[in-house]
């Protein structure tokens, strides 16, 4: 079977291949150095209720995070946007699976600080029936303990190869959210959580929807 971790794998040895030692070794210091923050560990403890915040989907609508789990249980994954690759092919993979997230009676959300614009484009490229919801604010990314200013060495290499995240996301700020997945239970309340520093590296979709058959 053609996992999430095997396609994230295969873009990344190639990846490798494409780009410069030098730049493999300092975003890969750059990883080190968020994992070595702590904030793996700070983000959103299991058992705490799904914050009550308001972001905006891809049709610029309001929307309240708690209303829209609405008593289902829910998985909420959050990624950094539609100019990465690894996020696009997190969510393809979720696409895939959405009739057995289905089935096993789970519902998806997914976040991302880019505008809502930006939201819509990545949902209409990908083809995703899920919702796609606009973070710009930081509010989520906040609520849930994931977010995290790059440092300046990814400021330059993402300023020069076209990823204006100020822009992108619309709130002036060179600021990210880990990629996680959070699961929810039907009470709304944190049930499982995957926080990994490493923005290669992603909850595998059909493991989450195996823990949903068993709530």
């Amino acid at each position: 079977m053609n996992t999430l971790k095997s396609q994230l794998s295969e873009y990344q040895a190639g990846f490798k291949q494409r780009v410069a030692p030098e730049r493999v070794a300092m975003m890969e210091a750059a990883t080190a150095q968020l994992r070595a923050s702590g904030i793996e560990d700070t983000a959103l403890r299991l058992g705490t209720p799904v914050p009550n915040v308001f972001l905006t989907d891809a049709l610029g609508n309001t929307v309240g995070l708690k209303s829209m789990h609405g008593g289902k249980t829910t998985v909420i994954i959050f990624y950094r946007g539609g100019w990465c690759p690894y996020c696009n092919l997190e969510l393809r993979e979720w696409q895939r699976l959405l009739p057995e997230l289905q089935s096993a009676g789970g519902q998806l959300i997914a976040i991302s600080p880019q505008l809502p614009d930006n939201s819509l484009n990545t949902s209409q490229k990908i083809e995703l029936a899920y919702p796609v919801l606009s973070d710009s604010s930081l509010a989520a990314a906040n609520a849930f303990g994931i977010a995290f200013e790059l440092p300046p060495e990814l400021i330059e290499l993402y300023s020069k190869v076209g990823n204006d995240l100020p822009t992108l996301n619309g709130n002036g700020q060179w600021v990210l959210p880990i990629p996680a997945t959070f699961v929810f239970d039907a009470e709304g309340n944190l049930v499982f959580r995957h926080v990994e520093s490493d923005y290669r590296q992603r909850a595998e979709p059909a493991q989450v929807i195996e823990l949903l058959l068993t709530l």
